[in-house]
C-alpha cells in the first residue's frame, strides 16, 4: 500500500472521531437548553451512530444549529466567582463589643450635701482613694515637674548638675529622631496607669488585626480637655495595647512645645510620648522593625488638637476634620496605614463654659489658640473629697475603639497629589462615621450624641 492509499484510509476516521464530538457536544448544549424531552436521549444516541456511520460514506456533518452553544464553549466563557463573601456596602461589618460599664453613681448616691455640693462618704474603698491620687499625679504633673525646674535653679547647690541639663536639653534631638531611646516600658506599665485607668474606668477595645509588617497613623477623636482617654491606651500599657496587637510600638504624639519643658519633656518621654512635628513622623515610621524600615512602627495623633478641645461638651462629638489633612499626606509620604480611634466618653469627662452662651470667653480662647497654639479651656469637673466642684474629671466610662484600617499602597516617599490626598481623607472621614454608627448604643454615656464633623 502507497503512502498515499494509507493517507487516505486514515482520513474518514479522522473525520469520524470529530464528528463524534460535535454530536456529544452539542447534545450537552441541548440538554443544558432543555431542548431534550423525556426519551429523546436515546434518539439522539442513535442519530449520533447514523451519523456516525454516515461520516464513513463521505456525507457532511451537520453543525450544531445557530445560536446554541456548545458544553465546551460554555465551560470556557463561564467566570469564576469569588470566594470572599460579600458584606454590606463592600466593607466587612465591625464585630460586636461589650460594655462592662460598672455602677459608678453607688458611692454619689451616698454623698452628703452642703450648700448644694454633693461631699464624698467616710466609707469609700482603699482602691478608689488610690485611684483618685493617680489621676491627680497625672494631672499635676506637668505643674509639679516644672516648679521642681525652678527650686533647683533656686538652689546654687544643683547648679553644677543642672548645667550641663540645659545644655543638654538645647541639642537634644530625643523628641523628634524617632529612636525611642528614652522609652521606658517598665515605667509604662507601673501599677500607678492600673490605677488610672480604673478610676473613670477606660477600656480599649480591638476590631481588626494591625499586622506587624505594616506602618500605621491613628488618628485618635475626640481630643477632648486633656485627652485621657489616650493617655491610658496609647502611653502606657494599662490597656494592653501590646497584648492586642503585638508587634506594634506605637507613639503618642504631642505639641513640640512641650518638650521645651524641663524635667516634664524627660518624663513624657520616657513614657514613648514624641513630638508631633513632621520630621518625628517621618522618623519615627521609617525606624525599627526586624528591618530596621518602621515595619510595626505606628505613632497617634490627636487630630483635632486643641481647637478641638473647645468644643468638647457632655453629651456632643463635634471633631474639627474636615481641613486637617497632614496627618493624610504623612500617611502617603511614609506608606502608613491610616487607623481610626474613637474614645467613647472623652467628652463627658470636664464641663465647660459653651461658645455659644460666653463668646467673650470663646474669642479669648481663640486668640491664645493664634498666638500660642495651644488654649486653656475654661472647664470644670469633680473635687478630691467632692462631686461637684474641682479640676479633676469625672468617674465617668471612657471606651477607646479601635478601627478599621485603611491600607495606603499608592506611594512610597513621593510627593502625593492633591487629589490623592482628597480620597484618602475622604475614605477616613467615612471610616470614623461607620465606627461611631457601629458602637455609638453600646458606649454612649446617657444620650447617644449626634457625630457633627466640621
Amino acid at each position: 500500500m502507497t503512502a498515499n492509499h494509507a493517507a487516505r484510509d486514515a482520513l474518514p476516521h479522522q473525520d469520524s472521531v470529530a464528528s463524534d464530538e460535535t454530536n456529544e457536544e452539542a447534545i450537552v448544549a441541548e440538554k443544558a437548553n432543555g431542548d431534550l424531552g423525556p426519551g429523546a436521549s436515546r434518539k439522539h444516541e442513535a442519530a449520533s451512530l447514523t451519523r456516525t456511520d454516515a461520516t464513513h460514506d463521505d456525507i457532511p456533518v451537520q453543525p450544531p444549529p445557530a445560536g446554541k452553544k456548545t458544553y465546551a464553549g460554555a465551560v470556557k466563557s463561564r467566570k469564576p466567582q469569588s470566594s470572599k463573601p460579600a458584606a454590606s456596602g463592600g466593607h466587612i461589618p465591625y464585630p460586636p463589643l461589650t460594655n462592662d460599664e460598672m455602677d459608678r453613681a453607688s458611692h454619689e448616691r451616698e454623698a452628703w450635701r452642703a450648700g448644694g455640693v454633693r461631699f464624698a462618704p467616710l466609707q469609700v474603698p482603699f482602691k478608689r482613694r488610690m485611684q483618685t491620687a493617680a489621676v491627680l499625679f497625672h494631672c499635676m504633673s506637668i505643674v509639679a515637674m516644672v516648679s521642681c525646674f525652678w527650686f533647683t535653679c533656686a538652689n546654687p547647690l544643683t547648679w553644677p548638675i543642672l548645667v550641663p541639663y540645659l545644655v543638654h536639653l538645647s541639642f537634644s534631638t530625643a523628641a523628634t529622631d524617632g529612636k525611642l531611646a528614652c522609652r521606658s516600658e517598665w515605667l509604662r506599665s507601673l501599677p500607678l496607669w492600673t490605677l488610672f485607668s480604673g478610676y473613670f474606668p477606660a477600656k480599649l477595645h480591638k476590631t481588626f488585626d494591625l499586622p506587624p509588617n505594616r506602618r500605621y497613623i491613628l488618628g485618635y477623636h475626640p481630643h477632648g480637655i486633656i485627652s485621657h482617654g489616650a493617655w491610658c491606651a496609647f502611653a502606657t500599657n494599662a490597656l494592653g495595647f501590646s497584648d492586642k496587637f503585638p508587634g506594634i510600638t506605637n507613639s503618642l504624639l504631642t505639641l513640640d512645645s512641650n518638650f521645651r519643658l524641663p524635667f516634664y519633656r524627660d518624663w513624657i518621654l520616657a513614657m514613648g510620648i514624641r513630638s508631633v512635628s513632621k520630621e518625628s513622623i517621618r522618623n519615627t515610621l521609617s525606624k525599627g522593625g526586624p528591618d530596621n524600615d518602621g515595619q510595626g512602627r505606628a505613632v497617634t495623633i490627636v487630630i483635632g488638637g486643641a481647637r478641638e478641645s473647645l468644643e468638647a461638651q457632655p453629651g456632643t462629638l463635634r471633631l474639627i476634620l474636615k481641613g486637617r489633612k497632614g496627618f493624610v499626606k504623612m500617611a502617603l509620604r511614609n506608606r502608613a496605614d491610616l487607623v481610626p480611634v474613637i474614645g467613647f466618653g472623652e467628652n463627658d469627662l470636664y464641663d465647660q463654659l459653651s461658645p455659644k452662651t460666653h463668646p467673650m470667653v470663646h474669642r479669648i480662647q481663640m486668640i491664645l489658640l493664634k498666638v500660642f497654639k495651644f488654649t486653656i479651656p475654661a472647664l470644670h469637673g469633680r473635687g478630691l473629697l467632692n462631686y461637684d466642684v474641682g479640676l479633676m474629671p469625672y468617674r465617668r466610662c471612657v471606651n477607646v475603639v479601635v478601627g478599621r484600617p485603611i491600607e495606603i499602597n499608592e506611594t512610597d516617599g513621593a510627593e502625593a497629589s492633591q487629589e490623592l490626598i482628597d480620597k484618602y481623607h475622604e475614605l477616613y472621614i467615612q471610616e470614623v462615621e461607620r465606627l461611631y454608627s457601629a458602637y455609638k448604643d453600646s458606649f454612649a454615656n446617657g444620650k447617644v450624641p449626634e457625630l457633627e464633623i466640621s
